[in-house]
């Protein structure tokens, strides 16, 4: 009985043995792999190197050469800023690649050390099933810099607004029909703005694409029902806990915007600022609807009920308007008017209006 208990164990002490040899076998061809792929990736980041240093030289001469232009400085002066930075960026070149020559010769020597360019990338590890493929890693940089445009005339920002809504109806008074707190709108986009006149930032160029969701509280537990060709504001057979009627639209806004700005001044580069500024806007907009739902809440056999009913209630297709605001940096008072009617080939047109505020996030 001993004997085989002996047989046992050692069997065991082998298999355990077998084991963490492979374990270790597994783990330096992770490293060896890992290693060569932080190499490669190494290598790649010299051609990289070169490649933002001439964008850095190209973006300097060209700051250069405005400067020229605008009689800022001599022409022997921009000859002699061009040199100097075409000196400097060649010694980035050289100390840059040399930085990295040494990191790929001690990778090389001592593989178990990290190289300080990882920390600055993104790594995937690809693997087969049962870790029996061979793994491939992928590198990618951040915070990767660029040079700086000397004049940036576009930028864009976000576009957010909301407010109260309405509609103006013909032999109506505004708020007759629908609910004033229980109307209302909201808008989401991106927007591009471009400065018109070279030497001035006093007027730009505002466009981009929106999304708005104009809505309508009918009063009186009116409710919209389509019959035909024809939508008319019904009433309900019982009491509404809820009516609201919702457009969504999509639409193209375009504004020539006006305002002070402050101007700021680097040796390569400068821009124009409307931070803390006074600012107006005037423009107009055009689109398509993309949806139109009406909501109802009321009480059935004591149950309560809600419906959702998605139609297109004879609303106009196509929606274009004008639109103004005015504000300081990113804080607006916004209104805008469809000059389209709500819905198409109807006796009594009404035409949405919106009033609200309006952000302007850079």
């Amino acid at each position: 009985m001993t004997t085989i208990t002996k047989y046992v164990v050692l069997g065991l002490l082998c298999l355990i043995s077998l084991e963490i040899s492979a374990q270790e076998q597994q783990a330096d061809s992770l490293k060896i792999a890992q290693t060569s792929n932080r190499i490669k990736s190494l290598v790649e980041l010299k051609e990289r190197i070169e490649t933002e240093e001439r964008e850095f030289l190209k973006s300097e001469v060209e700051a250069i050469n405005a400067r020229l232009e605008d009689d800022k400085i001599t022409k022997d002066e921009a000859e002699a800023l061009k040199s100097e930075a075409a000196q400097k960026r060649a010694q980035n070149i050289e100390n840059r690649l040399a930085i990295i020559d040494n990191k790929i010769a001690l990778l090389e020597r001592n593989p178990e050390i990290d190289s300080d360019e990882q920390k600055n990338a993104i790594t995937i590890t690809f693997r087969g099933e049962n870790d029996e493929e061979d793994i491939s890693i992928w590198s990618i940089e951040k915070n990767k810099s660029k040079p700086k445009v000397y004049d940036e005339r576009t930028y864009s920002n976000l576009v957010f607004a909301i407010g109260v809504n309405n509609a103006i109806i013909d032999g109506e008074s505004l708020g007759d029909t629908y609910s004033f707190l229980g109307s209302g709108f909201v808008e989401l986009g991106v927007a591009w703005n471009t400065r018109v006149l070279k030497n001035s930032n006093a007027i730009r160029f505002k466009y981009g694409l929106s999304f708005q969701w104009n809505k309508f509280s009918p009063k009186d537990d009116q409710y919209f029902e389509q019959n035909g060709n024809s939508t008319t504001l019904e009433t309900f057979p019982s009491e509404l806990r809820q009516s609201q009627f919702r457009v969504t639209n999509v639409v193209v806004p375009i504004f020539f915007e006006f305002g002070p700005s402050k101007k700021i001044e680097k040796e390569d580069y400068f821009r124009y600022t409307t931070h803390k500024q006074v600012k107006f806007g005037v423009g107009a907009y055009g689109g398509f609807n993309i949806g139109t739902q009406q909501k109802l809440k009321y009480k059935e056999d004591g149950d309560r009920v809600k419906q959702k009913i998605r139609r297109n209630y004879n609303t106009s297709d196509f929606v274009y308007g004008l639109s103004a605001y005015i504000g300081i940096d990113e804080i607006s008072l916004y209104a805008k008017y469809d000059l389209n009617t709500v819905f198409k080939d109807q006796l009594i047109d009404q035409n949405n209006v919106s009033l609200g505020v309006r952000f302007d996030f850079d």
